[in-house]
């Protein structure tokens, strides 16, 4: 089973900046197209941004223009460089692959205070 870490999260005013990382373990996830989610207080999770195995990059409504999803292959990592952050963007983020998803990590803590 693969296994993400999550880490990067913490507390930021509103148009600060965090960078997001996540280390997933496994050889297959060079191959695989990862994202990150979002689950906010009392809303569902969503999907913030993902990428494929070939870097092609796709954006939620409310990460595009802001946020940048990258991945190293190399080190079986994906980052998330979140810009200009709004308190809506409090939430924890996991990361996880798009399609046969394996189990939720405990994710990190992004808080933004207006």
């Amino acid at each position: 089973q693969v296994q993400f870490v999550e880490s990067g999260g913490g507390l930021v005013q509103s148009g600060g900046s965090l960078t997001l990382s996540c280390s997933a373990s496994g050889r297959f996830f060079r191959v695989r197209t990862v994202g990150w989610f979002r689950q906010g207080p009392g809303k569902q999770r969503e999907l913030v941004a993902s990428i494929t195995s070939g870097g092609a990059l796709n954006y939620g409504d409310p990460a595009k223009g802001r946020f940048t999803i990258s991945r190293d292959n190399a080190k079986n990592t994906v980052s998330l460089q979140m810009n200009n952050l709004k308190p809506e963007d409090t939430a924890i983020y996991h990361c996880n692959y798009i399609l046969e998803q394996s189990s939720w990590g405990q994710g990190t803590q992004v808080t933004v205070s207006s």
